[in-house]
């Protein structure tokens, strides 16, 4: 479910206006591109120090986006961590969890859209998931309960994760109507309908408000609590 509450934003005035399905675009390069910052508010009015973890990306507000390639990427772990923390694929991508970690680690994710379970595996293997359905994965250990990643799957060429000091561009957008979404972990998504004109588009203030999250341990792949004695490593 999709909120407006914690998205706000001033979009630029373009010279030409262009509604409806985004048409048949020239080279990417010829377009300008849609730019803006983000701020991911804190408890206190602080702003986040991790806004590059966000991720902003544009869908048509009519029709489908072009099919973007599939890729395959690898997401670490080791020193009982994952890194990076927030991978972006789209739809038929793999993502491989390389072990490089002395012990055993058990990579799974209870998401309804793509659930996995790689089972334990010890140092220099990397299993691989195929993400399949667009949709927010949240990825945990089920040996380590402090390990956490994110898998975003955005059924999107126009997305992007913003720089240290939230300032982000999308490139090569055509003209049309179109969907913004803006996430973080601690502020969850959020949406706007936006045009992009022939000149591109210029977004400012764009804020999500992460003053209200509170940090709750997970389950473990059985979906009980983790044990707190026992473990070796």
């Amino acid at each position: 479910m999709l909120s407006t509450t914690n998205l706000a934003f001033v979009a630029g005035v373009g010279v030409t206006l262009l509604t409806g399905v985004p048409g048949t675009p020239p080279a990417p390069a010829e377009l300008p591109p849609v730019t803006g910052r983000l701020t991911v508010r804190e408890r206190n009015d602080r702003s986040a120090g991790d806004v590059q973890q966000a991720v902003v990306w544009l869908v048509p507000a009519r029709g489908e986006a072009p099919r973007p390639a599939a890729v395959t990427v690898d997401v670490i772990t080791e020193h009982k961590t994952f890194s990076p923390h927030v991978t972006v694929v789209t739809p038929g991508s793999t993502v491989r969890f390389p072990n490089r970690d002395g012990f055993n680690h058990n990579v799974f994710s209870l998401t309804e859209s793509d659930p996995f379970d790689l089972g334990l595996y010890d140092r220099g293997e990397g299993k691989p998931v195929l993400f399949r359905n667009a949709g927010i994965v949240s990825v945990f250990c089920n040996v380590h309960s402090t390990m956490s990643a994110m898998v975003l799957v955005l059924p999107t060429p126009w997305w992007t994760q913003p720089n240290a000091d939230g300032t982000f561009t999308l490139p090569g957008v055509p003209p049309g109507e179109y969907v913004l979404h803006a996430w973080h972990e601690r502020a969850g998504e959020s949406s706007q309908p936006v045009t992009v004109t022939a000149a591109g588009l210029a977004l400012d203030d764009l804020t999500l408000d992460a003053r209200g999250y509170v940090a709750r341990g997970h389950l473990n792949k059985y979906g009980r609590p983790y044990a707190r004695t026992g473990r070796r490593y």
